[in-house]
């Protein structure tokens, strides 16, 4: 995990980490400080992260994340994934990482996100 240093990561995240970061509206007109797992790295200091929220939203591809799910660090509640909601960052925008998840978890958000965008592909 990450520590930090003047509201930016020192270290970079490594995948599963949950990471606060400036999340963007999706119209781009602000952004909110907020929990994000970090998914994969895209090169250059960038992330690819998706939205953690607290609220039950009646989202179908949400993943819930228990306090027992994390790893390493800690969440403070019962939490959920909305792997329809990624976002491209770049380690400046992430504040600190407050925990990882396990494995199994991750390789389930990993899954959804792999299924919304397969969804309407055709061979």
């Amino acid at each position: 995990m990450a520590s930090t240093r003047g509201g930016s990561c020192v270290v970079a995240p490594a995948t599963g980490d949950i990471a606060l970061a400036r999340f963007p509206f999706s119209d781009l007109s602000q952004s909110r400080l907020r929990p994000a797992l970090v998914l994969a790295e895209s090169g250059r200091g960038d992330w690819v992260l998706c939205q953690i929220t607290s609220n039950p939203y009646s989202d179908p591809d949400a993943v819930e994340i228990s306090i027992n799910d994390v790893s390493a660090g800690s969440l403070q509640r019962t939490s959920y994934a909305r792997p329809g909601k990624l976002f491209t960052a770049n380690t400046n925008l992430m504040v600190s990482v407050s925990g990882a998840l396990n494995y199994e978890i991750l390789r389930s958000v990993v899954e959804r996100v792999v299924s919304l965008m397969s969804t309407g592909l055709h061979e």
